[in-house]
């Protein structure tokens, strides 16, 4: 999932940047209203984490303005503890609310709800095969066996998942799973895909990760494998 964070305080916005990153979140950093609005227009989020003190434009003439347009969800972040402060955050289009100071573990549960509530139509339990992912829990299981895996390679089984049976190229992969939207000319998909798929097929196990040669990779059954 991606995410954008309009934070000024460096500290804040470097500490919530690497722990979203941590749990698996594809983040993008804004600094300013201004470029935060940009980016929450522009981009295709799933949450939005906003500040409400922020230079050049503030978090609620941000709220107001991505309103208009957009019905991404908002959590609103502020140090005003003041009833009239929240309701002016809720009423201008936010979903949620946190107070400065704030715990990391409870913001990642809104955002989280958030999310949910946003992709309500999408089941948050995969079936491939004998392949399990909770989207919620962040496990995958293959009968029965749990697959360690880091953040990033969840990440990307996820994004395989979401579109099983369908191919996904290294473009679309490294943009969806490290937020890549340029060729870097590297071979960071190659090397993961080939992590991922190793933990995920043991010998004698039916295949699900497959390659397309000169287009990308898909995550699927087939049924020759299967037989």
């Amino acid at each position: 999932m991606k995410l954008l964070i309009i934070e000024d305080e460096p500290k804040t916005a470097g500490y919530l940047t690497r722990g979203l990153g941590e749990q698996g979140y594809s983040v993008d950093h804004a600094a300013n209203g201004v470029d935060g609005l940009h980016l929450a227009l522009t981009g295709d989020y799933d949450a939005i984490v906003l500040d409400v003190m922020l230079p050049g434009m503030d978090g609620l003439q941000v709220m107001q303005s991505l309103r208009a347009q957009r019905d991404t969800p908002v959590i609103m972040l502020t140090a005003r503890d003041q009833v009239d402060d929240r309701l002016r955050g809720l009423g201008a289009g936010a979903d949620d609310y946190l107070i400065k100071p704030f715990s990391f573990l409870e913001l990642l549960a809104r955002v989280q709800a958030i999310t949910r509530r946003g992709r309500a139509h999408e089941s948050t339990q995969i079936q491939v095969g004998d392949l399990h992912i909770d989207l919620l829990a962040r496990r995958a299981t293959r009968r029965g066996r749990r697959l360690n895996l880091s953040a990033k390679e969840f990440a990307l089984l996820a994004a395989l998942a979401r579109r099983r049976s369908q191919i996904l190229s290294k473009t679309v992969i490294t943009e969806t799973v490290w937020d890549i939207n340029f060729d870097t000319n590297t071979n960071v998909v190659e090397v993961a895909i080939k992590r991922l798929r190793a933990k995920l097929e043991y010998p004698g196990e039916t295949k699900l990760l497959h390659t397309v040669r000169g287009m990308g990779y898909v995550l699927e059954q087939r049924e020759e494998d299967a037989a």
